[in-house]
């Protein structure tokens, strides 16, 4: 995609995105034989929605339309919220991603794998975890220092380290014991005319 189309899409999505109470992430025209895709990546601070996204995209495809911003050539709409595996790169990236573990490129220090506890204004106060028993360190990276950031996924992140609610519902799953006497009844709500039938 040229630098003018993105500008001129970004100048015409960007106030329609801002205006959902969302940021404008990425925009991405790719081409896909005689098809474009229009990705349109959004985000916020609480997360989106997929009642929010599907609104929204109906929105954007009205604008791109009504402005013929796409051309005549087919083109699919993805409007999206980010993934894990994209860059971390602006202030309310980290902010978003706070107690999460991120892998970080460095100027000076080189790599450093930390979980972030606290952003400010001029970066992040993070926990690099023990190793073999040790106990988790403090570390400071400021934003002028990372040259690349990234969450890193999490697989064996253990219930004591979740949120408070997220570990109320890992202490809730039960355990099935065949041996155990069991009620097979189905559980959703029958209408009369469920029987008549």
């Amino acid at each position: 995609m040229s630098t003018t189309q993105s500008e001129r899409l970004r100048a015409l999505l960007e106030p329609l995105v801002v205006t959902t109470g969302l940021d404008l992430e990425e925009i991405k025209v790719t081409a896909a034989g005689k098809r474009r895709q229009l990705l349109v990546v959004v985000d916020s601070d609480e997360g989106v929605q997929l009642d929010a996204v599907a609104s929204l995209s109906r929105e954007i495809s009205q604008a791109l339309d009504a402005a013929e911003a796409m051309g005549d050539a087919e083109y699919v709409l993805e409007v999206t919220s980010p993934g894990t595996d994209r860059p971390l790169t602006e202030p309310r990236h980290f902010r978003r991603n706070a107690g999460r573990l991120v892998k970080l490129q460095l100027k000076e220090r080189g790599e450093l794998i930390a979980r972030i506890m606290n952003v400010d204004d001029s970066g992040l106060d993070l926990e690099v975890p023990g190793v073999k028993g040790r106990k988790p360190k403090p570390a400071r990276a400021d934003f002028g220092e990372i040259e690349r950031a990234r969450v890193e996924v999490e697989f064996n992140r253990k219930g004591a380290d979740l949120p408070e609610d997220d570990a109320d519902d890992v202490a809730d799953i039960d355990t099935y014991d065949e041996n155990e006497e069991h009620d097979e009844t189905d559980e959703h709500e029958h209408d009369e005319n469920d029987e008549e039938a």
